[in-house]
């Protein structure tokens, strides 16, 4: 009779999924292994969910890594036809398709577009990495003075006030009664004030190049300032990135995004983009009475028909819509470009948005101002 250990049947799927992640380079530990059986025991497990749970809590995959995690997770209990088979793109990611319209355009290998310089409609994938760098003076006033400077709207919720237009009777009566049914002031309620929802939506393509470092930390900054910020990249495809921006550190933060958007420094197609953002009816209520700003050079190639019409749209959807654009630098800009002088009169603002010290400033400056 051997004397090697035997692992319970029901116990070898666990195990083996522990396997499938070593082999693909997650460090997990043996007491780790033990500890993840152990949760599945005191959970039931009730669900997949619960074992998905269940092993984010004891095998600690790195939130960077989440996304591979879940993918495993899927290939090793669900199977394989639960993945997408064109590659598994997360539901977050919407690929920009081209319509026809790239008869004018040169092959992909042609098109990359490494200098940053000029804009392209071709898609170009590459994985990015930022650079550590310190936290600016204007990133560090975005999160001291967001908080109280940021746009607010009247919520539905009510609250105590010194003037307002209803009656406090609650606590009239609460007082009423301590005063022997006197009433000698009559409360009063107002409706109470929440932070306006912020849309980002950011160009990473290749002629945002120099700037696409320096957005991606302000953006993080702007989430963890205020909250309801939503945060899109787009060039090539329309990523939401809002999830990982949500991690405290910056460099983490930054790394985990820089995995799930593929289209760094590539092509753009800014009207595609826009009109793939409200074509998913969830990311297009992220819109709706939200401030939006949107960070790209607005160098469109081809017909801005499309651009139009999608600014259009996000202009009557937004509270107010800023359009921040490297080619404002200098005193007294006007538009120039094709695209930009057929947007210009569909957004509320068109100014700077060459350094990050201008646009913490238009950010900052948005509470002063009224919806279009």
């Amino acid at each position: 009779m051997s004397e090697e250990l035997q692992l319970p049947r029901a116990a070898r799927v666990f195990v083996s999924f522990v396997a499938l992640l070593r082999v693909n380079g997650f460090a997990v530990a043996p007491e780790q292994t033990t500890a993840f059986l152990a949760a599945i025991e005191l959970l039931g497990p009730r669900s997949l969910e619960a074992i998905r749970l269940a092993g984010l809590a004891t095998l600690a995959p790195p939130p960077e890594r989440r996304a591979t995690y879940d993918r495993l997770f899927d290939i090793h209990f669900i199977g394989s036809k639960a993945i997408d088979p064109a590659g598994a793109e997360d539901e977050e990611v919407v690929r920009l398709q081209e319509e026809g319209r790239g008869e004018d355009e040169t092959l992909l290998a042609d098109e990359a577009n490494e200098s940053g310089l000029v804009a392209a409609r071709a898609e170009a994938l590459v994985e990015r990495r930022f650079a550590a760098s310190a936290t600016g003076d204007a990133l560090r006033r975005l999160s001291r003075e967001a908080p109280a400077r940021l746009p607010r709207r009247r919520g539905h919720r009510r609250m105590r006030a010194r003037r307002g237009p209803w009656a406090d009777l609650r606590r009239t009566l609460r007082e009423s009664v301590r005063n022997d049914g006197e009433v000698l002031r009559l409360g009063r309620l107002k409706r109470r004030e929440r932070p306006r929802k912020v849309l980002l939506l950011i160009d990473v393509s290749g002629s945002m190049k120099g700037r696409t470092d320096d957005n991606m930390k302000l953006a993080h900054a702007l989430s963890h300032a205020v909250p309801h910020v939503e945060v899109f990249t787009f060039g090539t495809r329309l990523t939401r990135v809002t999830r990982a921006l949500r991690l405290k550190r910056r460099e983490q933060a930054l790394s985990a995004a820089a995995h799930l958007v593929s289209d760094w420094d590539g092509g753009t197609r800014i009207g595609d983009a826009l009109q793939a953002f409200l074509a998913v009816p969830r990311f297009g209520s992220y819109a709706r009475g939200a401030a939006v700003i949107i960070l790209s050079d607005g160098l469109e190639r081809g017909d801005p028909s499309a651009l139009q019409d999608a600014v259009a749209k996000l202009s009557r959807r937004a509270w107010r819509l800023s359009w921040l654009t490297p080619l404002a630098a200098g005193p007294g800009f006007q538009p120039q470009t094709e695209a930009l002088i057929a947007i210009r009169r569909l957004v509320d603002d068109l100014v700077d948005g060459g350094s990050t010290a201008a646009i913490v400033s238009h950010v900052l400056s948005l509470g002063q101002r009224k919806a279009a």
